[in-house]
């Protein structure tokens, strides 16, 4: 069960008060697969701030260092809620950010928010190269992913051969660069509010390649109803896409699907129908990449 604002230590509930005033109401935020407490606090200047906060002794823990340090070197005027203020405080990360209104994008063929969400790729691109701090390597975050892809080749698998050739020629160097890197985008990482599109969650920022951040959104677009050739068509917009290496595309590709496949069988119960539907997407557009 994920912690709320009052099992917080008093002194670090006394410490964001500091920040921010008097919290007169916390209502938790359930809604994610990201451990740690997350809240809006309501405070008696009629403000609402967005609380995220774990335990330093959390696996978790080091996703909220790197959102914390993504969130201290995002340029002002990034469509992204601004990091008040962060901390560590008798053992808990502690992060305030502006709260965002708004819904989860909407990515599904006519929609409105496709659009926006491509011209927001492209946003990111210009105001993240080169990258504007210090965060690890893309090749930290794909060594998870070859990890667990590993340990399902080593197995029964269904599509096993398609896997193994897409990962033939794939290596982590083609995805460096000097990007700034979400890392992580889908429809709930997208917040759209009045007409303007947010980008939110940034606890797997890396530093690589700004077509890594189209090939993570793709999978989305066809878990959302395009096929894999609109898709590609779609991303076609977006210019760091189109310098995209395509046998890295495709082994990265596969490598993002074999993680969800892996999660979908023995990760969280309540997350693997989601991995689930997100690892058949992926498949879908391996599988069109291979033909």
């Amino acid at each position: 069960m994920k912690p709320h604002w009052d099992d917080l230590p008093s002194n670090v509930r006394g410490t964001v008060e500091q920040q921010i005033g008097q919290v007169l109401k916390a209502e938790p935020v359930t809604k994610g697969l990201m451990p740690g407490l997350a809240a809006q606090l309501h405070t008696e200047d009629n403000e609402t701030v967005f609380l995220k906060a774990v335990s330093t002794a959390a696996p978790a823990a080091t996703l909220y260092e790197r959102e914390r340090r993504a969130g201290t070197v995002l340029p002002s005027g990034l469509p992204t809620p601004r990091l008040r203020w962060s901390g560590e405080v008798e053992g808990w990360i502690v992060l305030l950010h502006d709260y965002l209104d708004g819904r989860d994008a909407d990515l599904s063929p006519g929609s409105p928010d496709v659009p926006l969400v491509l011209d927001t790729l492209v946003v990111l691109d210009k105001m993240l190269t080169p990258c504007p701090g210090q965060l690890p390597e893309v090749a930290v975050n794909i060594a998870g992913l070859q990890a667990k892809a590993a340990r399902l080749l080593a197995g029964e698998l269904p599509y096993r051969a398609m896997y193994e050739t897409a990962l033939t020629t794939f290596s982590p160097d083609a995805l460096e660069g000097d990007t700034l890197l979400h890392y992580d985008l889908h429809p709930g990482n997208f917040r759209i509010d009045d007409g303007r599109t947010y980008v939110v969650d940034w606890a797997f920022a890396v530093r690589g390649a700004a077509w890594v951040d189209a090939v993570m959104l793709a999978p989305r677009l066809i878990e959302a109803g395009h096929t894999p050739e609109q898709t590609e068509a779609l991303l076609a917009r977006v210019p760091a896409w189109r310098s995209a290496p395509a046998d890295a595309v495709t082994g990265l590709a596969a490598l993002w699907t074999l993680f969800r496949l892996y999660k979908a069988r023995f990760g969280p119960v309540e997350g693997r129908d989601f991995r689930a539907r997100a690892a058949e997407a992926g498949r879908a557009w391996v599988l069109y990449r291979s033909l």
